[in-house]
């Protein structure tokens, strides 16, 4: 008898004490909504939920009201006796307007999106895992902001407002990506970086040069990857998540596994990628000219030409690529934190197929070009503290990094038994301290220095296949060279009220330079050994925004941006195109933007939601190809055959300018359109003083998303398009690469507009798992983005299973 009242006694206290947690879910997702402050009236009682959503409310009173507010999700009045009642569950509604979203990139630390005059693109890992990336590019493209081109399956190099590569800035957890080789071509760094490890990223259109110095013309792309979550109890925090995916168009197969380990101060992530991709196959309706009718194979040293049994088949294409990625968290204090990550990335040899597809007369012009293993290491240790005490900082980050890039070229002409093999690596060290200051209720202060160190080494040899004998040729960088960046900059935000905002910023770059062109004045025959360039940059911006009301929100920002010289710019020596040759040049200076940004929101009761901008740049000393004279001379042989030589200078400039406009309409709660359309303009000036189209400005292009979503299950349907470039539309540079194009009546190339149909869903199957399936390209159209050498996937079945726990 005593033992059934303790056990009852016991109940009583158990059972009443259990009711009192409760879990706080998506609205839509029906997933866990963590770090959610749960607070009174008075706010004299607070908690918060943990990793799996769940909150005791043990302190709070039946009869009060209770206070849900986080940064993702709308805030949330209700009183505690309503939540039991609602069998312990609070759902909370995300936020419709990208406006209330958080961004990290403008100023790299935590503001209001609707306080930056500039647009900003952000793009969550739960839309991530939605879109279903095979790369970061394909990632960039789902933004509807990014133009995406690529040379071969192995790549993608982005577009935005007019501008793409050593004209973009790439950074990863605030470190810059871009090194002293980012070329003016096409770059392919950017799927280096695994979708699966990003947690945000975010996009900036237009310069972001105060913040991020060189380079950042067009465009900023920041890309944040997840952090180890600690426990903060004497608790483990375990989590795991694992995915694996199909695709057909290119017999895609994905796996991917990740770790987090969590302690009350330390915790740990560990992730791991891997891709195989075959060939890809192209649509079946569209141009003629993007068919592969036959390909060179070599048999016991022998090339032949062979017919492609399937011509839609892109041989050669496939590659594959593995991703690894440890982080390690340590948070001693509350205001104090150590976050050190290692990332690694290897990718196989890749053809470079646009150069496989090249004729010279009947007969394919190479046997053999494919880049040799793309490589990435990156060691960056974080340091973040904040501080009420200090008159310098309210927080302040450090950032020290190391970075390790490693590239390689091989070429053989169709029945050469040379091959020319060049093989370049750099190593980059920066380091970063960046402050955040509060001067006033009104006024905010952020500033920083920034220090970058690259040090280049290049090497060419060339193979005589038939005897395995390697003789040294010129390589395609100087060996040796380096290239510094030392900068300080500040940036101030005023806002006087909750409806203006005013941001202003200033920032001084001095670049060093140091080229020996001593080892390839043996094949050259240049007329200098060396070169050194030393020279300041200042840029600025300053811009406003301003809520009208709670329906009119405008943008408005000017700023200049500048983009230094660097080491492939000064001395680089590479076959741009059939017949011509790229040889150094010392006498470069930095090239300099200077533009304008007008942007207008309008939102009505977050039911419609309209966001519009307009844009102009104006590039100054503009560095570009052209003819140059080298000894006098205006044709050298290279790789044994007499070519037109050409260097990069300061020789032009262009104006950019360009429209953008976007819609979400919320149709009903469970039904969503979503549109987004690009226009983009630009000349710039040719060698002969006329101008000509740009050679990076994309055509006009969108998308248009119809999503429904309700508890478990989604789908979108949605179509993407591209409008034509006529052969006058093309850039001079682009009209001479009709082996890329389709043929227009008049025998001329050009890029024929395109659309595609495709139809997305995902089901949450179980807690822990989930299924994405995708129908790409539902009408099977054959078509290329501008300027790629590729033909885009056919019809295309992605299938995707993601389990955690």
């Amino acid at each position: 008898m005593r033992l059934f009242l303790t056990i009852g006694l016991w109940l009583c206290i158990v059972i009443p004490a259990q009711a009192q947690e409760i879990k706080v879910l998506e609205s839509e997702s029906r997933l866990p909504v963590p770090g959610v402050t749960i607070y009174n009236q008075t706010k004299t009682i607070m908690v918060i939920t943990d990793f799996e959503g769940m909150a005791s409310l043990n302190s709070f009173t039946d009869s009060e009201y209770l206070y849900f507010e986080d940064l993702l999700h709308k805030k949330l009045k209700i009183k505690k006796e309503t939540i039991i009642a609602n069998n312990h569950t609070v759902l909370l509604e995300a936020k419709i307007e990208g406006l209330d979203e958080i961004v990290i990139s403008a100023s790299k630390f935590e503001q209001n999106k609707r306080d930056i005059p500039q647009k900003i693109i952000g793009i969550s890992a739960k839309e991530i895992q939605i879109s279903n990336p095979q790369t970061s590019a394909d990632l960039l493209e789902s933004s509807g902001n990014v133009y995406i081109q690529k040379s071969q399956l192995g790549g993608g190099s982005p577009m935005i407002r007019g501008f793409s590569t050593n004209r973009l800035l790439l950074t990863v957890d605030g470190v810059r990506m871009n090194n002293a080789i980012f070329r003016s071509g096409n770059l392919q760094n950017v799927i280096s970086i695994d979708p699966f490890t990003i947690q945000n990223t975010e996009i900036t259109l237009g310069a972001g040069s105060v913040v991020y110095g060189s380079d950042a013309i067009g465009g900023v792309m920041s890309f944040y990857t997840k952090k180890p979550q600690v426990s903060y109890s004497d608790k483990l925090y375990l989590k795991a998540n694992a995915v694996a995916r199909y695709a057909t168009a290119n017999k895609e197969k994905t796996g991917h596994l990740d770790f987090n380990f969590g302690l009350k101060k330390w915790a740990l992530l560990t992730s791991v990628s891997y891709s195989d991709f075959d060939d890809l196959r192209m649509g079946s309706h569209g141009p003629n000219d993007y068919l592969r009718p036959e390909y060179v194979v070599t048999n016991n040293g022998q090339d032949q030409i062979v017919s492609n049994d399937n011509p839609k088949l892109q041989v050669p294409t496939g590659y594959d690529q593995i991703n690894l990625m440890q982080k390690v968290r340590f948070e001693p204090q509350e205001n104090l934190s150590f976050d050190l990550g290692v990332t690694y990335t290897k990718t196989s040899d890749y053809p470079r197929y646009d150069r496989l597809i090249r004729y010279r007369g009947d007969d394919l012009r190479s046997a053999e070009w494919y880049y040799g293993p793309q490589q990435w290491f990156m060691g960056n240790l974080q340091m973040t503290k904040i501080s009420s005490s200090s008159n310098l900082y309210d927080k302040i980050q450090t950032t020290l990094a190391y970075q390790n890039f490693k590239e390689s070229r091989n070429d053989r002409d169709y029945r050469d038994v040379m091959k020319s093999m060049t093989e370049e690596a750099v190593d980059a060290v920066s380091f970063n301290a960046d402050f955040e200051k509060l001067l006033s209720p009104k006024t905010e202060l952020f500033y920083g220095v920034e220090y970058v160190y690259n040090k280049v080494k290049s090497i060419g040899k060339e193979l005589n296949i038939e005897t395995n004998e390697t003789a040294p040729i010129v390589s395609r960088y100087p060996n040796g060279s380096t290239w510094q960046s030392m900068a300080a900059y500040t940036n101030i935000k005023f806002k006087p009220n909750h409806k203006f905002i005013l941001q202003s910023g200033l920032r001084y770059n001095y670049i060093l330079m140091h080229a020996d062109f001593t080892e390839n004045n043996q094949f050259l025959n240049l007329p200098f050994t060396e070169t050194d360039l030393n020279f300041g940059a200042l840029t600025g911006s300053a811009g406003i925004s301003w809520l009208a009301n709670d329906i009119l929100q405008w943008r408005f920002n000017l700023s200049t941006a500048f983009r230094a010289p660097n080491i492939d710019d000064i001395g680089k020596v590479f076959d741009s195109e059939p017949g011509s040759v790229v040889v150094p040049n010392p006498d470069l200076k930095a090239e300099y933007a200077y533009g304008g940004e007008l942007g207008l929101t309008l939102n009505f009761d977050d039911m419609v939601i309209f966001d519009v901008a307009t844009y102009y740049t104006y590039l100054d000393q503009a560095l570009v190809r052209r003819d140059y004279t080298l000894n006098g001379e205006t044709e050298i042989m290279y790789n044994g055959e007499l070519s037109n030589v050409q260097a990069i200078q300061n020789a032009s400039d262009a104006k950019i300018y360009g429209f953008e406009a976007g819609v979400r309409l919320n149709l009903t709660n469970h039904l969503k359109l979503t549109s987004q359309y690009n226009v983009t303009g630009g000349k710039e000036e040719d060698a002969d003083g006329s101008e000509v189209p740009a050679r990076h400005v994309s055509p006009n292009f969108g998308n248009t998303h119809f999503i429904w979503q309700k508890n478990k299950f989604l789908v979108d349907a949605f179509a993407e398009y591209n409008s034509e470039l006529s052969f006058y539309q093309l850039a001079p540079s682009e009209q001479e690469k009709d082996y890329m194009y389709a043929l227009d009546d008049n025998g001329n190339p050009y890029a024929p507009s395109w659309y595609t149909l495709n139809l997305r869903t995902q089901y949450q199957i179980t807690k822990a798992a989930t299924l994405t399936a995708s129908l790409e390209n539902i009408t099977d159209q054959r078509y290329k983005t501008y300027s790629s050498g590729i033909a885009s996937p056919g019809r295309n079945l992605i299938i995707s299973l993601s389990y955690s726990l």
